[in-house]
């Protein structure tokens, strides 16, 4: 069963600094075409206006994976702040790319290393740098 991906929404200001990021990468670089896909789908809007549900870059999101029943709180970041520490994921990685944009509730699909599909639910944002009024993070 194919899941549809929801919807995701992204500030200007992170779309701009994520594509500023991107031109300075090889084409090659892990996770560049499954991020540049999420940013061609993505609605743009001005930081002043992104709800606070929404995950953005520097936002800190707690996630379940429904199969394991595991939660996990993690920080969205540039790979220049993914120091490897274990409540940090860079918006390269798979999970980073596939929160970014979404809403608390959302559910999306991840691939697996192992080939069984990890199904993610957010369950809440605890910091988002939109709503705390924190843009030039």
């Amino acid at each position: 069963m194919e899941h549809k991906k929801p919807a995701i929404t992204l500030s200007s200001l992170d779309m701009d600094r994520l594509e500023a990021l991107m031109e300075k990468l090889p084409a090659n670089f892990p996770g560049f075409e499954a991020l540049e896909a999420e940013l061609d789908r993505a609605d743009i809007l001005d930081p002043q206006e992104m709800p606070a549900n929404v995950v953005t870059m520097n936002s800190t999101v707690r996630f379940t994976l429904l199969e394991s029943g595991k939660d996990q709180t993690l920080t969205l970041v540039y790979p220049k702040e993914a120091d490897g520490s274990p409540d940090k994921v860079s918006v390269f990685a798979p999970v980073g790319t596939a929160l970014l944009g979404l809403r608390v509730g959302d559910v999306f699909e991840l691939p697996s290393p192992t080939g069984k599909a990890v199904t993610v639910k957010v369950d809440a944002i605890t910091y988002q740098p939109e709503s705390a009024g924190e843009l030039h993070r």
